[in-house]
C-alpha cells in the first residue's frame, strides 16, 4: 500500500478539475488519475517527443504550425510503438487499484488518455522548435 500513497502524494493537484455525482465513471477516471499522471509526467512527455522528432529526421521543424499540429496527432494515433510508449508512461504511474479500474474500461479510457496527451504536447508546442544561435 506504502506504492500506492507514494505514488498519489507526488501527483500535482489540479484545482480547475471539479468532482460531481452526475460525472460517469471514465469521467471521474480521467480527472482523478489521467489528468494529475499526464501533467506530473508533461517534461517527460516533451522530451520522448523530441526524441521521436529527431528519429524521425526532425521533418516536423520545416513544417507550418499547422502541420505540425498534425504530425502530433498522427504520430499519436497511427504509430502503435510512441503511442504504447506514451500509455507505458502514464499506467505505469497507476496504484493497483486504478490499474483495476482501467482494466475494465480501457479502451475508452486510452482514447481519453491520448487525447489528453495529445493535448498536452499541443499546448507546448512553442518547446519543440529549436534554438538557432
Amino acid at each position: 500500500m506504502k506504492r500506492s500513497s507514494d505514488l498519489i502524494a507526488c501527483r500535482p493537484q489540479i484545482s480547475s478539475i471539479t468532482f460531481s455525482d452526475s460525472m460517469s465513471d471514465d469521467e471521474r477516471f480521467q480527472n482523478a488519475t489521467l489528468r494529475p499522471i499526464i501533467k506530473l509526467q508533461n517534461n517527460l512527455f516533451i522530451e520522448v517527443f523530441k526524441n521521436y522528432v529527431t528519429k524521425h529526421k526532425n521533418v516536423f521543424f520545416g513544417l507550418s504550425l499547422e502541420k505540425q499540429i498534425d504530425y502530433i496527432e498522427n504520430a499519436i494515433q497511427k504509430d502503435m510503438k510512441f503511442r504504447n510508449s506514451l500509455k507505458g508512461m502514464v499506467i505505469g504511474q497507476f496504484t493497483v487499484e486504478e490499474y483495476q479500474l482501467y482494466i475494465t474500461n480501457s479502451s475508452t479510457l486510452n482514447k481519453r488518455m491520448m487525447h489528453l496527451v495529445k493535448e498536452k504536447l499541443i499546448s507546448n508546442i512553442q518547446v519543440f522548435h529549436p534554438i538557432f544561435v
